[in-house]
């Protein structure tokens, strides 16, 4: 038996024998790696085969967690249960393509010549090589300065670091009042204070972040995560202007971006670029493996943000490194990027067909859902992972004191499209009944 499954298979044992109980959280991958002595690939394929078993349900920022046996669970639990078994996932959104094995390793195969594996297996600085740079830069457009260019390990360490350099320990971030989870996380473990700043259909609301003057701007203006909503130029503008009149740093995240139209959401910095930093990352746009993050820098900061990397050790690897660059120079980035943008297109559709009061970008693997009355999000999330499926609940979002109590984000990566519309048709015939009534009422 592999090593990860004999590790899988320990673990439910345990949750199938009730040691671990539903509503129990696992220990974080890196630590259950270091527990184990394995390694923290091994350790995510565990977690991954536990959530494939339809025995543990989690994200990203939020933990994961044994959850309810689906019905007729037991011992098929314990033998490797075929892909698309329970649940089915709707929180994870890390897209992938038929095909795409294939072209990363088309791209890839240079890397295995001795004397570029040399190369890409030495030790590397966050600012990379000039090449690697150059072809990141490409993710900005005409604000992709490439002497600007720094790399992380991933898109999350490049905004830690950006979090760093844009404002002192005890610091206030304003940020969009419904922000990607880790975020929340993010700033708590790196002393800062976040401050929610309203919505309109158009982004953050100018007026609001003048009045609350904090110390820096996160947000994620083009395909924002959970609404889906991109911010127009006028609306960034003004933005800008304010940021400007305020003289605070900007975090843009565009993780996502890749999703919308290619000439749609100039790039932030473009606007501003003496206090913006951009973030980017490569798992969505490419594959979840490829982990390397690109951090493009304000003005007169690179060697303020390159230390903040090392200090952090937020650093890249060299063969990542060489390999993002590859795909972005190759063009397995762009090709990778516009089937997903299709593909995520076909899947919206389907959930618009199948599900009333959805808000999501026309080309997004995620949708924001608006829960008819008199469901409210937390009961319907338990009551969706009774039946089987497993879903984020708005309120993991909001940032305090805000509160988003009717919605769900529902992730449409994970799943075949013909299980995901079955899924989907599901979750509206449970929304369309009334929540069951506490017991002795």
């Amino acid at each position: 038996m592999d090593d990860y499954l004999r590790h899988a298979h320990v673990l439910a044992t345990r949750i199938l024998a009730g040691r671990l109980r539903p509503g129990d959280r696992l220990p974080p991958q890196r630590v259950f790696a270091r527990e184990q002595g394995i390694a923290a690939s091994t350790a995510a394929r565990v977690y991954g085969e536990l959530r494939r078993r339809g025995l543990v349900v989690g994200e990203v920022g939020r933990g994961t967690y044994v959850r309810a046996a689906p019905p007729g669970a037991g011992a098929a639990a314990l033998t490797a249960a075929p892909p698309g078994a329970a649940p089915a996932d709707l929180e994870l959104t890390y897209p992938t393509t038929p095909g795409q094995a294939r072209e990363l390793a088309a791209s890839f195969a240079p890397l295995l010549r001795p004397d570029v594996l040399a190369r890409a297996t030495a030790p590397l600085s966050p600012r990379g090589t000039r090449p690697a740079r150059e072809a990141a830069a490409r993710l900005f457009g005409p604000a992709g300065e490439q002497e600007r260019v720094l790399f992380a390990g991933n898109g999350r360490q490049a905004l830690a670091a950006a979090f760093t350099c844009a404002v002192p320990r005890g610091g206030r971030i304003g940020v969009e009042a419904l922000t990607y989870p880790l975020v929340k996380e993010m700033a708590e473990r790196l002393g800062r204070v976040l401050v929610p700043l309203p919505l309109d259909a158009q982004g953050i609301v100018p007026a609001a972040l003048a009045a609350e003057r904090p110390g820096a701007l996160y947000f994620q203006p083009t395909l924002h995560n959970p609404t889906g909503r991109t911010t127009p130029p006028e609306r960034r503008a003004e933005l800008a202007d304010v940021a400007a009149r305020l003289r605070i740093p900007v975090v843009e995240d565009r993780v996502w971006s890749f999703l919308a139209d290619p000439e749609a959401g100039q790039v932030f910095a473009a606007l501003a670029p003496e206090r913006t930093y951009v973030v980017e990352s490569l798992s969505k746009r490419v594959a979840p493996g490829l982990t390397a993050g690109v951090l493009l820098v304000p003005e007169g900061r690179v060697a303020w943000a390159e230390n903040a990397l090392r200090e952090g050790s937020w650093t890249a690897g060299a063969f990542a490194v060489e390999a993002a660059a590859r795909v972005l120079v190759d063009g397995t980035a762009a090709r990778l990027a516009a089937h997903k943008r299709a593909e995520a297109a076909a899947r919206q559709r389907i959930a618009a067909e199948e599900l009333p009061g959805t808000e999501a970008h026309p080309s997004s693997y995620f949708t924001w859902w608006h829960l008819p009355a008199p469901w409210r999000a937390e009961p319907f999330a338990a009551a969706a992972r009774a039946a089987g499926i497993a879903v984020t609940p708005g309120p993991t979002f909001a940032v305090p004191p805000y509160t988003a109590p009717h919605t769900l984000r529902l992730g449409l990566a994970a799943l075949p499209v013909p299980a995901l519309r079955t899924t989907l048709r599901t979750l509206a015939a449970l929304a369309a009944a009334p929540p069951a009534r506490p017991r002795g009422t």
